[in-house]
């Protein structure tokens, strides 16, 4: 077997690198993993790990170094116990991201990819954690924090710093620091993967829409090809408040209601004064909006 090269990389690590390849027919399928087990190690990317990752796939380290410049995922400088990122992509930012950025880097006295003196925080903006149903979102060492306010994101670095257990919204029941999570992405089981809640509300409600409807993929068994059951009670769990029939309303297909005879919203529109249109139900809660807009 060959040596580690540079020193860096232990007898340990080097074999697991080897064993994240061998899971691949095509070894160089591997780099993603290979690359989050050496930050799981030395907490970033290093030259050592990049060689490494190299040898061992037999190609260039520049190759390597492609990639791990490429995925923001992968660090090039030291990581503290735990990565905090900030959704501030737009609808995270217009729901309150961008006020939760500016007052959690005054509050640790640190920018965008900068890490506390302790050596506790690294702080970075993120571009969309893909949950925008509960904007806005942090992240800590990837698990999903929802809903956040200024408050409530303070309240988590802080205790985050402290050494405190923080349960996130969803996913496992703790956060573990940045190495721990790096050695899971890189593909090794640490027994947690049941724990906590898998989906939040805010995604349920279209499958209980669905199951509450009939409603099927096409070629299921017992799919109704398109058609709509009938509503057995408009009031039973699952829907939004305020929306009981919003799925199959014409308000939602204009050009259906236009050809079933009904003005069609954009005539509607276009002949009402501004100052004449009244308040709307159309916020998925059922609260009213001024002039039907969020």
């Amino acid at each position: 077997m060959s040596q580690p090269m540079g020193g860096a990389v232990d007898d340990k690590t080097y074999a697991e690198l080897r064993e994240i390849a061998a899971r691949y027919p095509e070894p160089r399928s591997g780099l993603l993993p290979m690359l989050h087990l050496v930050q799981s190690t030395e907490g970033q990317v290093t030259p050592e790990g990049i060689e490494a990752c190299a040898e061992i796939l037999g190609i260039s380290a520049a190759e390597v170094s492609g990639v791990a410049t490429f995925y923001t995922m992968y660090k090039r400088r030291p990581v503290g116990d735990y990565h905090v990122g900030v959704c501030t992509n737009t609808l995270c930012a217009i729901m309150g991201g961008d006020a939760i950025w500016d007052a959690v880097s005054d509050h640790l006295g640190v920018g965008h990819d900068e890490t506390t003196s302790d050596g506790k925080i690294t702080l970075e903006r993120v571009e969309c954690n893909a949950a925008c149903d509960y904007a806005p979102v942090v992240m800590a060492n990837w698990e999903f924090f929802d809903n956040q306010t200024i408050g409530s994101t303070k309240e988590l670095v802080d205790d985050l710093r402290a050494g405190k257990s923080v349960k996130p919204t969803r996913g496992a029941d703790t956060v573990v620091t940045f190495k721990e999570v790096s050695r899971v992405l890189a593909g090794f089981d640490d027994g947690r993967a049941g724990e906590g809640v898998g989906a939040g509300e805010a995604s349920l409600i279209g499958l209980r829409l669905a199951h509450r409807r009939g409603w099927t993929a096409p070629g299921e068994e017992g799919s109704t090809d398109g058609e709509v059951a009938p509503d057995a009670d408009d009031d039973a769990p699952g829907l939004a408040p305020g929306r009981p029939s919003s799925a199959d309303s014409t308000a939602n297909d204009p050009d259906r209601a236009h050809a079933e005879g009904g003005e069609h919203p954009a005539d509607a529109t276009a002949a009402t004064p501004a100052s004449d249109k009244t308040d709307s139900t159309d916020g998925i809660d059922g609260t009213a909006t001024q002039g039907g807009t969020a």
